[in-house]
């Protein structure tokens, strides 16, 4: 039997079979995936190749069921069929372990706001680096906009979308309280498997309520002390939307480290700066100190931002040692 992973708790997993039924699934104890250095085998998403439990016992994870699916038909995943795309993520500042956010995704909806919290220029060109190098679409979501009025902000405003839209992406301005923007998120969703993801209290969870209110999403709020966000979510989930297509609701993400990509292959993966760099003297210029840089002439003209070079300096200097 085929099935989907619709989620994901570590030792068990939601499967949705081919005729749309949830199967509760764990891992085979002898299946071993070659080569991986993740810290989770499986990840909501992965197409599975899986069979009804047996009697033999041959599973993984402890007999704890405490996900509200105690009457469905309980199976053995098998086989992993091959991964289209994924976003991947180095699992601890202190680790060369990853971990898989989600696979096979047709749509990544990367969701920020101006402010609480804060937009992080480096922890969005991370994701957008890793998500270029693993062939996953994105569209920026810029979250909250109904709190964010007069001419200061409108110019942060459109400078940001100026600038990631400079670099091939679209970018939406969004409410979710009132509905700004959602219409073109629910026309991209409707089709495929799209994911959600972003910092801890940028408004995510609302923004899955505005278009798809039967999932519920839990919604938290902003820490007064620190402006950050707390989580909400606790396992990546996916939700069949009504119109089609599915979503993956996914806890927030704090931090954002790179793994297996070399210092010197970034920025092939900051298309901007990609683009930019066929102009530089020297084929191998690393865009930090060699004459005739034709990425620093452009922040200099103001055709680049000085925030996306930032980015691009912290993700080259930083983790060199965690990367592969």
């Amino acid at each position: 039997m085929r099935g989907i992973v619709v989620k994901s708790t570590g030792s068990w997993y939601n499967i949705e079979d081919e005729q749309g039924g949830i199967w509760r699934c764990r891992l085979r104890g002898r299946l071993r995936l070659a080569g991986v250095r993740t810290t989770n085998p499986l990840t909501v998403g992965d197409n599975v190749v899986f069979s009804p439990e047996s009697a033999t016992g041959d599973l993984e994870g402890g007999d704890s069921d405490n996900e509200g699916n105690e009457h469905a038909p309980r199976g053995v995943i098998t086989a992993l069929e091959p991964r289209r795309n994924y976003i991947i993520r180095r699992s601890t500042n202190l680790s060369k372990e990853a971990h898989i956010i989600a696979s096979n995704i047709d749509h990544l909806f990367l969701v920020t706001t101006l402010d609480f919290p804060p937009v992080s220029p480096e922890f969005l060109d991370r994701f957008l680096v890793t998500a270029q190098m693993y062939n996953v679409p994105v569209v920026i979501v810029l979250t909250k906009c109904d709190l964010f009025e007069g001419e200061a902000f409108r110019r942060f405003i459109d400078r940001f979308a100026a600038t990631y839209r400079a670099a091939g992406y679209e970018v939406i301005e969004c409410s979710g309280l009132t509905g700004k923007g959602t219409g073109r998120i629910k026309e991209l969703a409707s089709e495929g498997v799209s994911l959600f993801a972003g910092n801890s209290g940028v408004g995510k969870s609302t923004l899955i309520n505005a278009i798809a209110p039967h999932v519920n999403a839990r919604v938290g709020d902003i820490s007064s002390s620190h402006f950050k966000g707390r989580h909400t979510t606790t396992f990546s989930e996916m939700f069949k939307l009504p119109g089609g297509g599915y979503i993956i609701d996914t806890p927030g993400i704090k931090g954002f480290g790179l793994i297996d990509i070399r210092p010197e292959e970034v920025g092939r993966y900051m298309p901007d700066l990609f683009a930019l760099s066929h102009e530089c003297r020297f084929n191998n210029c690393t865009h930090t100190h060699e004459p005739g840089c034709a990425v620093k002439a452009a922040i200099e003209d103001g055709r680049l931002s000085q925030e996306r070079y930032t980015s691009y300096l912290k993700m080259i200097e930083k983790d060199e040692k965690y990367r592969v």
